[in-house]
């Protein structure tokens, strides 16, 4: 079994346990009332888009997601949250250098003997969901799981549908299909990027993520029988029948979103195998981007 198999088949006890550190860390995290930006890298950035759109929807304040290398540095924030599972990448370190005496700064991480650790004002620490593999799959719905958490939107209907996401077998038929198209809405839009994120790390494999409702605005002419389209959360009105018109195959999200990206990554694992690839190693990816200093 592979690093990455090994380290998904862990996330309920993952997002358990981080549930239950959002508490210890309410102080290193946004307060409400709080502008904050969410930023990340690759992975990071989607679970950044998901997180920030939960906490608006809780009514905890305006929160923005950034590419760390593309953060506005002329807008004002209360607080900056930064996703990096290795503590090394270079854009965000680099952010969080620009940012001290400036903007409040908290840093999500997963190991805590790398260079985060001095350039956040706050940090918090998942190193029970660190991983071997290059491609993320644990770190990234603990760290939200975390952020859920903190907000008040997680619940333990969340790990029990994991826990079904990866007993259950997969959809039938779908590891041959040659596209992928994942769609979300609200918070589950980051999940459909990352889920697309997942399949073409691992696998190589054509994958394409919308906000659900985009979807009819062009992209569903890709829809032939060899395509699959999921859905993250509920669907809007009409969309399934029409994607099923055009002959691909419909997948209707009916566990917790986090959950259905778990069944995402196991489908990114189950295409790899098909294909005759390793997706512990991705081609022409390392753990972490670290730039060479111009």
């Amino acid at each position: 079994m592979s690093h990455v198999e090994n380290e998904l088949n862990s996330q309920p006890e993952c997002w358990t346990r981080a549930a239950a550190l959002a508490a210890d860390h309410r102080a290193a995290l946004p307060a409400p009332g709080e502008r904050v930006a969410v930023v990340g890298c690759g992975t990071s950035l989607f679970m950044a888009q998901s997180a920030a759109a939960l906490r608006e929807d809780a009514g905890q304040g305006e929160t923005d997601a950034f590419a760390a290398s593309e953060f506005p540095g002329h807008r004002a924030y209360d607080r900056v949250v930064a996703l990096t599972r290795s503590g090394t990448t270079t854009e965000v370190l680099e952010l969080l250098a620009s940012l001290r005496g400036r903007v409040r700064t908290t840093a999500v991480t997963a190991d805590p003997a790398t260079p985060v650790m001095d350039l956040a004002d706050d940090v918090v620490v998942l190193d029970f969901a660190d991983e071997k593999s290059v491609v993320q799959t644990r770190f990234a719905t603990t760290a939200l799981t975390l952020l859920r958490a903190h907000v008040g939107r997680h619940t333990e209907d969340a790990v029990t549908d994991a826990r079904t996401a990866l007993a259950d077998p997969l959809p039938e038929g779908l590891v041959d299909r040659t596209q992928f198209t994942f769609l979300g809405r609200g918070w589950t839009v980051g999940l459909a990027n990352e889920a697309g994120l997942k399949m073409r790390e691992a696998a190589l494999a054509w994958t394409e993520a919308y906000p659900a409702m985009e979807y009819r605005h062009g992209p569903i002419s890709i829809s032939t029988t060899s395509t699959v389209t999921w859905m993250f959360g509920e669907a809007p009105d009409g969309l399934a029948e029409q994607v099923r018109a055009t002959g691909g195959r419909w997948i209707a999200g009916g566990l917790d979103p986090l959950a259905e990206l778990v069944r995402a990554q196991r489908l990114a694992v189950a295409v790899a195998a098909a294909r005759g690839l390793d997706p512990d190693s991705p081609r022409h990816l390392t753990r972490s981007v670290i730039l060479d200093s111009p």
